[in-house]
């Protein structure tokens, strides 16, 4: 009896315009009796990358698939907590792909703007996030501007911080590059070339787990109907850090955005310009998303962790192994090899920490040194602001300039945030 599977097999090797029909007809129909390994005999295999997705080894795997959502805000350490996920070498790990999603309806005519209201944004970060986990990355050509043509965009937002988006079939040019223990974002566009959205879903259904990370998500609450998809076994990593230490990175990393708080911190007065919910916003969805996890509803239950990522950079090993029973897979060699060497290496290049996204630090040398960046007016106005999300996550407070710069004392409390079950 034919297989219903080869036919579609054949298409793909046959033709480099064989797209998402393909695709998607491939993934429904292999519940069907086929059996064993099937390679195409073509002279189209001259192209390796459609060699290589003939192979049986890319096809879609038949165990169960675990979805991760890394769920943070900006500069609180998620480009390095997603690394973690990044390394399993049986993770498809997508580097926040709602930035498409925003710059769409950012960049969309006033008209249209104005009929948006954050359900609306709300709901496309939610469509994106579930097509991204069944693998159809086609979905994103909806927001990726500009529009990719034939599958095919060099636009994909920090396509270089993932793994497998760098790595054969996607791309067969990186050779061991590819596997390199940091993200670079020079070499994946220079060695691959444009991104292949075809190859990119044909990657994901041949990896056992899909892993994203998202700043752009205010609350937990916003996810529950992902949770609740029968389709989906959702894990939700909650990574926060002290509402202050965003605030430093956030004006190092976007000095134009926080031009105000800089000359603030400079001069010791607060100018009348300055737009303080830029960081109380972070710490109100910050707490919202922290008490309704840790209270566990129904739809949470078995689903979110949180993590500081204060604890993460004192303890990478214990923390991450933490992580890892969480969403139920062990931790790989190649994980803890990548600990070793981005959480313990002393940067001497200046480029290095002036890099927006570099994961490669002494995380316990720079978990609090925003201590030393920022001048006591500003964090005193910004421990009355943020009082209560600095007590729920267990972030002392300091009362003088001294107590600031005493890097002696930890501000960070000994806390276990356990969820009940």
């Amino acid at each position: 009896m034919e297989c219903s599977w080869k036919t579609v097999l054949l298409l793909v090797c046959a033709s480099l315009g064989v797209q998402y029909t393909a695709i998607r007809t491939l993934r429904d129909s292999l519940s069907g009796p086929c059996q064993g390994p099937y390679r195409c005999q073509s002279r189209h295999f001259r192209d390796s990358r459609w060699r290589a997705l003939c192979d049986d080894s890319w096809m879609p795997v038949d165990s169960p698939r675990k979805h991760i959502l890394l769920f943070a805000t900006t500069r609180s350490g998620s480009s390095f907590t997603g690394q973690l996920l990044n390394q399993h070498p049986g993770i498809f790990y997508v580097f926040e792909p709602l930035y498409h999603v925003q710059q769409a309806f950012t960049n969309s005519s006033s008209r249209l703007r104005r009929t948006l209201d954050r359900r609306s944004l709300l709901g496309a970060y939610r469509d994106l996030l579930l097509n991204l986990y069944t693998c159809d990355l086609h979905f994103m050509e909806n927001y990726i501007r500009p529009e990719p043509q034939d599958h095919v965009t060099s636009a994909f937002f920090r396509r270089s911080s993932s793994h497998a988006l760098c790595s054969p079939p996607v791309c067969m040019e990186a050779g061991d590059v590819a596997v390199s223990d940091s993200p670079d974002e020079a070499w994946c566009p220079k060695k691959c070339g444009a991104l292949n959205i075809t190859l990119a879903s044909m990657s994901c259904l041949s990896k056992e787990h899909v892993a994203i990370k998202t700043v752009r998500v205010p609350e937990v609450g916003d996810l529950r109907t992902l949770t609740e998809d029968p389709r989906l076994d959702l894990k939700i990593i909650h990574l926060v850090r002290d509402p202050r230490a965003i605030l430093a990175s956030r004006m190092m990393a976007f000095s134009d955005q926080f031009r105000a708080w800089k000359i603030w911190n400079a001069t010791g007065r607060q100018p009348r310009y300055v737009d303080l919910t830029q960081i109380t916003s972070t710490c109100k969805d910050m707490a919202a998303s922290a008490a309704t996890g840790l209270q566990t509803p129904a739809w949470l239950r078995g689903r979110y962790l949180l993590v500081r990522y204060e604890d993460l950079a004192f303890n990478p090993k214990d923390k991450a192994t933490e992580i890892y029973r969480f969403v139920g897979l062990e931790m790989e060699d190649r994980v803890r090899l990548w600990i070793a060497k981005n959480t313990n290496r002393n940067v001497s290049s200046p480029s290095e920490w002036n890099y927006r996204y570099s994961t490669t630090r002494d995380s316990r040398a720079t978990a609090e040194s925003w201590r030393l960046r920022l001048g006591f007016d500003i964090v005193r106005t910004l421990q009355n602001l943020c009082n209560d999300t600095l007590a729920l996550l267990g972030y002392k407070q300091v009362h003088s300039a001294a107590d600031l710069r005493n890097l002696s004392h930890s501000l960070v409390e000994h806390r276990t945030f356990q969820p009940v079950k």
